[in-house]
């Protein structure tokens, strides 16, 4: 393969939600620990991420919903960590990609914007620039070429989520499930994007091999997946 393998490695309610809402001040990570029934169970998603792989894929704007451009501490270095945040608008300040640089030990800013704070940031900071659209075959072909990345984490959101599957970018799928029901629908699932409506459509949806399936503590499961990306439709 000439691209990176990629991993999607995200925690999910049963109904399919990876937020408690459809603002940003409701969160998984900030409100699952408020729930009874959900919060005595939680620690087994943080101990797997602990294992994934060294490279991650994220957004700017996860990470300034994290708090990333308001940190005034040094973080501890990971030494071993290396983002790539995709970040067009941007999300991120000056601030939060100089503390995103001080906790990994390499940095990839992915955008399409000219005037990204990143680019006049130096240290273990790139940028790799797409005039207009972020072209991700090319993007991960980069991260193993340029890069040396093997193995990439992708914990993204579901708009993003659903343009890496429908490219067949995704690899695999190692899901946490929470002993929760979230509803709203208008909030965010393991993969949003633009509804399927014609049966041209078809060749768009993505079987799943089943690899592993363990049933951890306090009603949670631990679910693998291989993607099928060669989606054939009788």
């Amino acid at each position: 393969m000439d691209r990176v393998k990629t991993t999607l490695f995200m925690i999910s309610s049963v109904d399919g939600k990876i937020s408690t809402g459809n603002v940003d001040e409701r969160d998984v990570d900030k409100d699952f620990p408020k729930i009874l029934g959900i919060k005595e169970g939680l620690s087994q998603y943080y101990e797997l991420e602990k294992k994934t792989d060294y490279w991650a894929l994220i957004t700017g704007k996860v990470m300034a919903k994290i708090g990333a451009n308001d940190k005034t501490k040094e973080p501890n270095k990971i030494d071993v960590l290396r983002f790539v945040v995709v970040d067009n608008k941007p999300h991120l300040k000056k601030s939060g990609v100089e503390y995103l640089s001080k906790k990994v030990k390499k940095l990839v800013i992915v955008t399409t914007n000219k005037n990204h704070p990143a680019f006049n940031i130096g240290n273990n900071i790139e940028v790799i620039y797409y005039p207009k659209k972020i072209n991700f075959s090319d993007l991960f072909f980069k991260l193993k070429r340029d890069f040396g990345a093997k193995r990439l984490t992708i914990q993204s959101g579901g708009t993003l989520n659903a343009v890496l599957l429908r490219e067949k970018l995704i690899d695999r799928i190692s899901l946490v499930v929470a002993p929760a029901l979230i509803g709203g629908i208008d909030t965010s699932t393991l993969i949003d994007g633009k509804s399927l409506q014609t049966e041209e459509d078809l060749k768009n949806i993505k079987s799943l091999k089943l690899k592993k399936c363990e049933k951890l503590k306090k009603s949670y499961l631990h679910l693998v997946y291989e993607v099928i990306n060669e989606t054939k439709v009788e």
